[in-house]
């Protein structure tokens, strides 16, 4: 009877502490990434579902990709991202896994007047740790500074410029997002961003999306997002949905 009693109150405790901290932030379903970082010693895992459609290169989808991430002090995150894909190239059906990334996430400054809560994401992919299809010549660096700034309070400003590497050649591409967020309630909220990829040799292509999210508690949320190209050399759209949580 005391083991029953015991397991009640176990269970009963779990919603009580998803209320005693703030409500998770995750880095989707957008593309700009949150300058929030993971509180200490709780592991965050952000899964998404991604159906990309490209008249010119086929369709690509994501099946899921996984963004794993741990609070290891409190201005510090350790991440890692892993992701199984199925794509068409030439009529034939491709899949496997893309190099793992790991890498890390620091707050740099706290929100204050015009200046911008910012935190400095970096990783680097191992390239070997891919299927055969997906293995890279060289390892991929890539970083972006994230900010952020409160409008109001139910609207924020979100912003990354960044820099990444493909992993096949020397050459870099230049990122850039925007995006805004509006808390319709606790729990609801949406989104609209424009953002984009500028390679070092080639045109840069913009792109159009928004979203959902959904808050079920302090520690798990889901999402629904879709987007589109708006230069020809974009995809043309995809939609994606996601789940989010942290224990």
């Amino acid at each position: 009877m005391n083991k029953i009693i015991l397991l009640f109150c176990v269970l009963g405790w779990f919603p009580v502490l998803a209320q005693t901290i703030d409500p998770l932030e995750a880095d989707r379903p957008d593309q700009t990434e949150t300058p929030a970082i993971v509180p200490k010693r709780m592991l965050q895992a952000e899964m998404g579902f991604t159906f990309q459609k490209d008249k010119e290169t086929g369709n690509s989808n994501s099946l899921p990709s996984v963004l794993w991430k741990y609070g290891l002090i409190k201005n510090l995150e350790l991440r890692l991202i892993t992701e199984f894909i199925s794509e068409e190239i030439n009529n034939e059906t491709v899949t496997g896994f893309t190099p793992i990334y790991v890498g890390f996430k620091v707050n740099l400054c706290e929100e204050k007047g015009i200046i911008p809560k910012t935190s400095l994401i970096g990783h680097i992919s191992i390239p070997k740790l891919a299927s055969t299809r997906y293995k890279t010549d060289y390892i991929a660096p890539e970083f972006r500074f994230t900010m952020q700034h409160t409008l109001s309070e139910k609207f924020s400003l979100g912003y990354n410029l960044g820099c990444e590497w493909d992993g096949f050649s020397l050459d870099k591409t230049f990122i850039y997002t925007l995006t805004t967020g509006f808390s319709i309630n606790n729990q609801l909220g949406c989104y609209a961003e424009m953002f984009g990829f500028a390679p070092q040799n080639d045109n840069p292509n913009h792109n159009l999306d928004g979203g959902f999210t959904y808050l079920i508690n302090n520690n798990f949320m889901v999402d629904l997002s879709s987007g589109i190209g708006i230069t020809d050399n974009a995809p043309d759209h995809y939609l994606a949905l996601g789940l989010s949580f942290r224990i």
